[in-house]
């Protein structure tokens, strides 16, 4: 059996995975999610301002329900495809705080989740999953440190600079002898490559929207495919025991899907116009197909608005520049 020895530069294994605040004890796991989440919801509030499509409140309110939904489809991903470890320990499925939570599931169903709640918003599909796109993994980058701190889900023993030291209660066996790693080996910080992923996706889809603004909610899309991507490698250096299905464990499986599909949305949705429900501007502030803006929004009608130059509508009002009915109900996350 292989022994790699912790180094000097290795990264240790933290002292602690609770903040103990008088007789309140803090789960490190869930305040990192949490973390993540405030975050995500943030910078998802700031580009629906920033679209006039809505605000931070309505980010916020549309955020509950999703992370709600998201945190239930990715314990139930996770309880799925481990089921081994709680066939005969049913009360283990909801400890969430001791870790395992499948993102696959938790994208697919937050994203239904949130994606009907802009609906009653009144946020077109395309715009809401448009605006997501990069704030998904913004709060992806930052709840992988709980990883960290449960000690879990590392990689295969390396003795790389960067080698993640791990204290003994927290090896697991080595997949090619069977046998419990020695204590010292180091391994890969697949916490850390999944966080730097994420921030790499955040940084690149937000160039990609300001330079290319790509339409019909097509950027949520290439979110999943560079999702698929950073997973399909980071899970194949993983020892953690996982069911797998011929050369590759479960979870690559999910990740190649993942491309295909995101990479399909994506160039079957960048030719759809974007739909703003509520008003006839585009983010980069030109008038819609009438030259109007629509200031009907929760029934209110506003008169004599001049949206430029003063012209208006034939009646007085200023015409709606976009039709609802043209929102665009596809999506996968």
């Amino acid at each position: 059996m292989m022994v790699v020895t912790a180094t000097v530069a290795s990264i240790p294994s933290p002292s602690f995975n609770s903040l103990d605040i008088g007789p309140l004890s803090l789960n490190v796991y869930g305040l990192m999610i949490a973390a993540g989440v405030v975050a995500g919801v943030w910078l998802f509030g700031q580009r629906l301002e920033e679209r006039g499509a809505g605000t931070s409140d309505d980010a916020s309110s549309m955020a509950i329900w999703a992370v709600i939904g998201g945190v239930i489809g990715a314990r139930l991903y996770h309880v799925a495809t481990d089921w081994d470890r709680f066939e005969n320990n049913y009360s283990a499925i909801p400890k969430i705080w001791e870790g395992g939570l499948g993102i696959p599931g938790g994208l697919l169903l937050g994203t239904a989740v949130g994606l009907y709640m802009a609906k009653q918003k009144g946020i077109a599909y395309s715009t809401a999953a448009t605006c997501a796109a990069p704030a998904i993994p913004l709060a992806q980058a930052i709840g992988r440190w709980g990883n960290y701190f449960n000690q879990e889900l590392y990689g295969r023993a390396t003795d790389l600079p960067w080698a993640l030291r791990i204290d003994a209660d927290h090896l697991v066996n080595d997949p090619a002898t069977g046998e419990k790693f020695a204590v010292g080996t180091t391994f890969h910080p697949t916490f850390l490559y999944e966080s730097l992923w994420s921030l790499a996706t955040v940084g690149l889809l937000l160039y990609i929207d300001r330079r290319w603004r790509p339409r019909g909610g097509s950027l949520f899309g290439l979110y999943v495919a560079m999702y698929g991507v950073g997973r399909f490698w980071i899970e194949g250096l993983r020892v953690d025991p996982a069911d797998e299905l011929g050369p590759f464990r479960w979870n690559q499986w999910v990740a190649l899907a993942a491309i295909v599909v995101g990479l399909a949305a994506f160039f079957a949705l960048r030719g759809r116009p974007d739909v703003e429900p509520d008003r006839g501007i585009d983010p980069d502030g030109e008038l819609g197909d009438d030259g109007a803006v629509d200031n009907e929004r929760d029934g209110r009608e506003v008169d004599d608005v001049d949206a430029k130059g003063g012209d208006r509508g034939l009646d007085g009002r200023v015409s709606a520049g976009v039709a609802d009915d043209e929102l665009d109900g596809e999506h996968d996350r």
